[in-house]
């Protein structure tokens, strides 16, 4: 079985990224880092771990499930289920999903941390922070959408709702992609996200180097002083001192080897990843509860870009407009058909050329 269209597009641009790392960390004198090293252990027994996870997520509470906790029932279960779901269509997806997914987002901490050593900023005048920010201003009749938010929502209980909001993407990013390798009911769909979410990745490191910015609360923190002290503030300031720490190195004699810069914009990947996730839930999943959830989630997300300062509206425009691309193309790699006028995509992925469930 061929599955050339199902996933050359995933592999190509893990490729890519990978390159792109590879030739600026040679270029810049800046060392290739995994951000997530001293947390997962090194890298040669991480994939393989993490493959093994995702096999035993799966294996593990459905057959103790089934099984109702009787030994002997259990092999027998686990059996069944290798043979009727992980198929080696099912490993190919999750092995090709998870290598490509890891390789394109460190490829791309690496050149986020980059960024300031290739464009050779000077100060953070020579970004583009000014100009987006008149523009919110022009937008909000002089004031800027932050403390706007401010004082519409209070900077209390909303700093504290919004910043589990906001802190939710982080396990949010690594959850849904496993779902979809391991679980998504035709395969075409597990290829679909992961392919999706390698090309917003890239798509939004592209909109760093092409308009790079700190965001409001690096650029004008005075306007986010009064918030509450929540985990997003404990965040903002632990981002700030790592990226002192990357630009100007060892000054307050603690260690900078491992540490990578990990503010910039412009697009709001926040915003960009929460639309695709949303956006795959709509048109592959059909529990209307999970839709709603995943649409607020999208929603509340942006509102919390704003209010704590993480981007301009610019920025969260760019995002989603990076998650309206990746899906669209994400779908045509992988053989989905949308329809002109409907919220619906019809997969045409029962040929021989695309890998399809048949649970």
């Amino acid at each position: 079985m061929v599955y050339r269209r199902a996933y050359v597009t995933l592999v190509g641009v893990a490729v890519v990224m990978g390159t792109l790392a590879l030739v600026v960390s040679l270029k810049y004198d800046r060392p290739l880092l995994d951000p997530e090293g001293k947390f997962l252990g090194p890298s040669w027994a991480r994939l393989p771990l993490l493959l093994m996870g995702a096999v035993l997520l799966d294996l593990v509470p459905l057959t103790l499930w089934r099984s109702r906790l009787r030994p002997a029932a259990i092999i027998p279960l686990v059996r069944e289920r290798l043979r009727t779901h992980w198929t080696p269509e099912r490993m190919t997806l999750v092995a090709l999903g998870v290598v490509c997914f890891y390789v394109t987002y460190v490829s791309y901490r690496n050149l986020k941390s980059a960024l300031p050593f290739v464009r050779s900023f000077n100060n953070p005048n020579d970004m583009f922070d000014r100009e987006l920010n008149t523009i919110d201003r022009v937008l909000f009749f002089g004031n800027q959408p932050g403390p706007v938010l401010h004082n519409l929502l209070g900077t209390d209980l909303s700093a504290h709702g919004l910043s589990y909001i906001y802190l939710w993407f982080l396990p949010l990013v690594p959850l849904a992609l496993t779902a979809w390798l391991v679980w998504s009911r035709n395969i075409s769909y597990g290829y679909w996200f992961a392919t999706s979410q390698c090309l917003a990745w890239s798509l939004g490191t592209a909109s760093y180097y092409a308009l790079p910015t700190l965001g409001p609360v690096f650029h004008f923190a005075p306007g986010y002083t009064a918030l509450a002290h929540t985990p997003t503030t404990d965040l903002i300031e632990g981002l700030s001192r790592s990226r002192n720490k990357v630009l100007h190195g060892d000054y307050d004699g603690s260690s900078v080897e491992g540490i990578v810069n990990s503010v910039a914009g412009f697009a709001s990947l926040h915003s960009g990843i929460t639309l695709l996730v949303a956006l795959m839930v709509q048109f592959t999943l059909r529990n209307q509860l999970l839709k709603v959830v995943f649409w607020v989630n999208f929603a509340l997300t942006v509102v919390a870009t704003i209010y704590f300062g993480w981007h301009y509206l610019a920025d969260d425009i760019a995002g989603i407009m990076i998650a309206f691309v990746s899906f669209y193309l994400g779908g045509i790699a992988t053989g989905q058909k949308f329809n002109r006028h409907s919220l619906q995509s019809h997969p045409t992925t029962t040929s021989a050329n695309v890998p399809v469930s048949i649970d």
